[in-house]
């Protein structure tokens, strides 16, 4: 008598499978534009100082970091954008929180934050510059303008999905307004307030960044256009390259939050 055997399979979670292949995908995609790239300085169809070779720019990025001006360039503009998503952050949770809360409000100015979101914010500069004058204080200025309305707009659109039976649960143990805020809207919202600064962190860059190449003399704006002036696009790409991996690498460590804390348990609002 023989018994028909199974053979083992080898079972993996397709979760594993289906990050594996992500992670891969990405890595063809860097590896593709970087090759493109290269192509395109090796063919000669370009001037090649416009784009100049991987090398260059390697050579470019490892001589600017060990510039001290380097540094001050970037605390300059660290500073500054940091304070913009602070000011400009802050205020749109709050404007948010207080369209969310209120009907007549989110009738009468929620279209408003629509309207003026997608407007270009560099247009304001001139007046940012008249009001806090030509040092950081408009940098921040423009940089809190260009954050504060993605902010706005997303806590708004969070603050009417929180579902009302919390909201309920809340004003049944008089909670007061910072308690509401505390206890129930930012926990029950954490996700889009998230988010949304994400976003508004990226065009608190830009807007920054714009600013220190309109007017300044420190900044890593300021860096950015002098190379420019000078023609050195090396080290002009090679600025550009940091900028960007400061702007991945600070938006990476806010997904990762937002994911480590949807792994730690439901938000109030799902259950």
């Amino acid at each position: 008598m023989t018994t028909a055997t199974t053979p083992l399979t080898d079972v993996r979670p397709a979760g594993t499978d289906e990050a594996r292949a992500v992670r891969l995908t990405r890595v063809a995609i860097v590896v593709a534009v970087l090759a493109a790239w290269e192509i395109t300085a090796r063919s000669g169809l370009l001037y090649r100082d416009v784009v100049p070779s991987l090398l260059l720019i390697a050579r470019a990025l490892g001589r600017l970091l060990i510039e001290p001006g380097f540094y001050a360039n970037l605390g300059v503009t660290s500073g500054e954008v940091a304070l913009a998503i602070l000011i400009g952050g802050g205020a749109g949770i709050a404007v948010g929180i207080l369209l969310g809360t209120n009907p007549l409000l989110r009738r009468a100015y929620e279209p408003l934050l629509h309207y003026l979101g997608p407007t270009p914010k560099i247009i304001f500069f001139p007046l940012l510059i008249m009001w806090f004058g030509v040092g950081p204080g408009s940098k921040v200025a423009m940089g809190a303008l260009s954050s504060f309305f993605p902010v706005a707009i997303s806590v708004a659109a969070a603050m009417r999905e929180i579902n009302t039976v919390l909201i309920r649960v809340g004003l049944s143990f008089r909670l007061n307004v910072g308690q509401m805020i505390a206890k129930i809207y930012l926990p029950a919202m954490r996700a889009p307030v998230v988010n949304g600064l994400r976003i508004g962190l990226g065009v608190a860059i830009i807007g920054t960044l714009l600013a220190e190449t309109k007017l300044a003399n420190q900044g890593l704006g300021y860096a950015v256009i002098q190379t420019y002036a000078t023609f050195d696009m090396p080290r002009m790409y090679a600025l550009l390259i940091v900028v960007f991996l400061l702007a991945v690498g600070i938006n990476a460590v806010l997904g990762r939050y937002t994911e480590l804390r949807g792994a730690a348990g439901p938000s109030p609002d799902a259950r």
